[in-house]
């Protein structure tokens, strides 16, 4: 008798037995809420983690619930919200150009049903997404019309199918460059069907070396902008307002991709090649990013001349590329809202970022960790401008800090130079100071 009644009292105490069930956790009213939220599928992969932990001891069964909630994460996607403390302000591997309060309004607003391709006077269909286009002629008033498709590789391989497939591309042999992730102009530009015509040397060009490569079979004379490097030396270019009166009369028109979006020209960018300068010189098309010094969503540009941007309208490859309401809507409310947050990070003044990171670091410091403000150099960014390093203001750290600051709840990306980590403020927004903190000071108490 006495030892049923130990062998009881065993089974009783087994943690395995005092797991909740799933059915039990999932009908409790805030994981039923969080279900409804981010679907029953994730949150019951969050209970059943949770019952494992109960099992191994390290969480108690009256806290099943509150492990649950702690354990979902913020949306059903997997992307999480970073603060990018890099000091480069259109960083690829962070997603480049952070949206305006207005760019997101605008795509929450254009997600449900919306009159994307609608008219809704006459109740028939109406060109798709004309606002959009609309704010990018008012934006570049040298261009006749416009295009918009998912990125601007995919603006340069429309171009090149419509204007060059089977034909001859003409483009100097400095500018077919590399653009990331080892995709190479030349190659992208041979998948569309079109033959290059490659003219000067890698460091060399003259206005004669494309006159002598036109020919009947010429399509287009292509310039790209070499955003992300430079050669210095004995070198020499052909510029747009140079080439497109040589080309005028000839037919063939001038295509120049520019990548990083630059509308006009920029204080702190001088010589950065724009959009507006770029057709007023002279060039038929001009190709360009929609999320990098624009400050917009990822999109492809095409502006220029209206029989051209026809023709590729009208192409069955643009069907393939076009952009869908949300980035239209986040296009169009990015140039015509507020200045989007990559320009307001290239206009702050070097002394607004020396006064915030002495704040922080004195805030920091105050908390018993090693924090010192300190001037440091930043950088556009995106493959662009790599000519202009943008003078800024970072709070160093301890080396120590780099790694626990990326896994930390709202994660952090800096960068370590001279074994300290630097938080570099140019890439941050100023209302974005409190969170920064407050995740140095987590780390600080979790892991130090």
């Amino acid at each position: 008798m006495l030892g049923r009644r130990i062998r009881s009292v065993t089974m009783n105490a087994d943690p395995r037995r005092q797991v909740p069930r799933t059915d039990a956790l999932l009908a409790e009213p805030p994981l039923a809420a969080a279900a409804g939220r981010l679907g029953r599928a994730l949150v019951k992969d969050a209970v059943q983690a949770v019952q494992q932990r109960i099992r191994d001891g390290a969480v108690a069964p009256d806290d099943a619930v509150d492990a649950v909630l702690r354990a979902l994460p913020p949306t059903a996607g997997s992307l999480r919200p970073v603060l990018n403390a890099t000091g480069v302000l259109v960083h690829t591997n962070l997603g480049r150009a952070p949206l305006s309060a207005a760019a997101v309004e605008a795509m929450v607003a254009a997600s449900g049903t919306t009159d994307v391709e609608l008219d809704l006077t006459t109740g028939r269909r109406g060109p798709r997404g004309e606002g959009a286009i609309a704010a990018l002629l008012a934006a570049v008033p040298a261009a006749e019309a416009a295009i918009v498709v998912n990125n601007c590789a995919a603006a340069l391989a429309l171009v090149a199918t419509a204007l060059g497939q089977g034909r001859e591309l003409v483009i100097a042999r400095g500018e077919l460059v590399e653009i990331g992730d080892g995709f190479r102009i030349p190659e992208l530009l041979a998948s569309t069907g079109a033959r290059l015509r490659e003219v000067g040397t890698t460091n060399r060009v003259a206005l004669g070396d494309y006159a002598a490569a036109l020919g009947p079979d010429t399509g287009a004379v292509l310039k790209v902008h070499p955003s992300n490097f430079v050669v210095r030396g004995f070198t020499r270019s052909v510029e747009v307002a140079e080439l497109a009166p040589a080309l005028a009369g000839t037919g063939v028109p001038l295509i120049a991709d520019l990548g990083s979006g630059l509308l006009r020209p920029h204080p702190a960018l001088a010589g950065e090649p724009d959009l507006q300068g770029a057709l007023a010189d002279g060039a038929d098309l001009v190709l360009a990013s929609g999320d990098k010094l624009l400050g917009g969503p990822q999109a492809g540009l095409v502006l220029g001349r209206a029989e051209l941007v026809q023709r590729l309208r009208r192409h069955p490859l643009y069907r393939a590329f076009r952009v869908d309401k949300t980035t239209l809507a986040a296009l169009e409310a990015t140039l015509r809202g507020p200045l989007p947050p990559v320009q307001r990070m290239l206009a702050e003044p070097l002394d607004a970022l020396r006064t915030r990171a002495s704040a922080l670091a004195v805030r920091l410091a105050g908390a018993g960790l090693d924090a010192v403000a300190v001037d440091s150099t930043s950088r556009v960014g995106g493959g662009g401008a790599p000519e202009f390093p943008l003078p800024s203001a970072a709070v160093s750290l301890p080396a120590t800090f780099a790694e626990p600051l990326r896994h930390g709840p709202r994660p952090v990306v800096g960068h370590v130079e001279a074994d300290r980590t630097l938080l570099d403020l140019r890439s941050v927004a100023p209302e974005d100071d409190d969170a920064l903190a407050a995740a140095v000071l987590e780390v600080a108490r979790r892991w130090t």
